[in-house]
């Protein structure tokens, strides 16, 4: 079946079992950024849903929004590529609190900077793969984390390229940080090759929508 069937046919059920992936991600994630920082750093996903990559700026706010993008390949059963996008503020209260510097000092990341927000990319792919893998018994891979500082719609021009491929959906996982008193948002994109969407939903159970294939 192809991904556009697939996306057209998708239940409430199927869209649950993602977003509660997701939600075990977080946790996971905000066990790893605890042991790092040594600060309780709560995390939710209110939203999950599948989209055309097309529509991911709109998502993040408009193509012309200044954002921090952390871009990976995933191998293994259902490859695929990862985006996590924060917009600037968040990005650099993060990278403040990584750091262990006061809020608001940050302006400009260094190399140093970049490298904690690549950590934390990883940090949260890993987290979520594990997560997808265990509700899916699939295996998923992650490759080493690149960093893009841009527009959302520059970045995104950059993934198509990368990819290869127009007209892609993606998997969003909405992602919430509660920081002590700072709420910091997130978007985690979860962008299967051509096909791989069905194995994912046909591994958790519920890919054909009991229509046969």
């Amino acid at each position: 079946m192809r991904d556009e069937d697939i996306v057209s046919r998708l239940t409430e059920a199927q869209l649950d079992a993602l977003k509660e992936a997701g939600n075990i991600g977080a946790g996971n994630a905000a066990t790893a950024l605890y042991q790092i920082i040594g600060k309780k750093i709560m995390m939710s996903v209110p939203r999950a849903a599948v989209i055309p990559l097309s529509e991911v700026p709109d998502v993040l706010g408009g193509s012309e929004v200044l954002v921090a993008g952390v871009f990976l390949r995933v191998l293994g059963d259902a490859p695929g590529s990862i985006l996590f996008v924060m917009p600037k503020d968040s990005a650099l209260y993060l990278v403040d609190m990584l750091m262990g510097r006061p809020e608001s000092s940050t302006q400009v990341l260094s190399e140093m900077d970049q490298s904690a927000l690549k950590e934390i990319g990883n940090i949260l792919a890993s987290s979520y793969l594990n997560a997808l893998a265990s509700f899916t018994k699939l295996t998923f891979l992650p490759t080493v984390p690149a960093l893009a500082f841009d527009m959302a719609g520059a970045i995104l021009d950059v993934i198509l390229v990368e990819l290869g491929q127009l007209g892609d959906y993606a998997l969003l996982i909405e992602t919430r940080f509660q920081a002590e008193s700072a709420h910091v948002e997130g978007h985690f994109f979860l962008i299967p090759d051509p096909g791989a969407l069905s194995i994912i939903l046909k591994a958790l159970g519920v890919g054909d929508n009991g229509a046969g294939n």
